[in-house]
């Protein structure tokens, strides 16, 4: 084991991502190399869930340097285990969670890992560590295969849905307003801290701005977006984030910004999209667009 040193391990790390991922049937068991990019690009420059990207990752390899397993911080006190399907034993296992509880946890309080519904063995190993499952929000993770026919779905009458144009044109202060809107919805307007933030997300290797959908209203407005992360090594895309702007929910706006962006991505050559749900009204529109479901869900234990 040891932690990241330099910037050569953050290629490295999404290389063994994608082999697993594919290995895994294309499962998260663990993160997919799209969401490692998200949480480094947006989670860690933006969120500052983690002091940098290096703190908070740490590598199995093998003699001959070959990545085993992966650590990473989703946040502090929050552990996410990426383990090749060959090397999955409990030996690993729990030299990841002694690493995790040591370098990511905070003495006496709450510390987080998950257990997805292919790991059936990790619960024991939990219990014998001291977690208990915790009734926190499960993760529900939707797919899609996009090899099959793609439902229409016109936004409504008056409202465009498109990939969002340029940084001169103002749209991206708009989209964040929206985000902040979306996601903070019981904050004051004050605590709203700008847009610079959305600045990182160009710098990730995967962002691309004719996959960042937007739904204008009659006056022009953006009132809903999505980022559609194409992964071609993969061929799958991954949703993150998608949100509505709380009064022009409940008009199809989600699913209108969310097939388009699948149509786009169809058109590029992806075979599956994935998005994670986690609140009723997400689950709900994802259930409308996505057949299949596999559930991550938290383990918790007091350090």
């Amino acid at each position: 084991m040891r932690a990241c040193q330099h910037n050569d391990d953050y290629w490295r790390i999404r290389a063994f991502l994608r082999e697993v991922y594919l290995c895994n049937d294309r499962r998260e068991v663990g993160w997919q190399a799209s969401r490692f990019d998200y949480w480094r690009w947006h989670m860690v420059e933006n969120v500052r869930v983690v002091a940098s990207w290096e703190a908070g990752s740490f590598l199995w390899e093998n003699e001959s340097g070959r990545i085993m397993a992966v650590l990473n911080a989703d946040s502090q006190n929050e552990a996410i285990l990426t383990i090749h399907p060959n090397c999955q034993t409990p030996e690993l296992e729990t030299d990841m969670l002694t690493v995790a509880e040591q370098y990511l946890g905070i003495p006496r309080q709450r510390f987080f890992t998950f257990v997805h519904e292919r790991t059936p063995s990790r619960p024991q190993l939990l219990r014998q560590r001291g977690y208990s499952e915790s009734d926190g929000k499960k993760e529900h993770q939707w797919r899609r295969d996009l090899t099959t026919p793609l439902p229409d779905a016109p936004p409504p009458e008056g409202y465009t849905v498109r990939p969002i144009n340029d940084i001169d044109s103002g749209e991206w202060q708009q989209r964040s307003w929206v985000s902040w809107r979306a996601f903070h919805p019981d904050e004051p307007d004050e605590a709203y801290e700008g847009w610079d933030w959305s600045l990182n997300w160009k710098r990730s290797p995967l962002y691309r701005r004719d996959l960042d959908i937007v739904a204008a209203a009659p006056d022009r407005q953006i009132v809903a977006y999505c980022v559609l992360w194409y992964d071609d090594v993969t061929r799958s895309a991954l949703f993150d984030p998608v949100a509505v702007m709380p009064e022009y929910q409940r008009l199809g706006l989600g699913r209108a910004i969310m097939v388009e962006a699948m149509h786009r991505a169809k058109s590029m050559g992806a075979m599956l999209a994935t998005v994670s749900g986690y609140d009723l009204a997400a689950n709900a529109l994802y259930r409308s667009l996505f057949p299949e479901c596999d559930l991550n869900t938290p383990w918790v234990k007091v350090l």
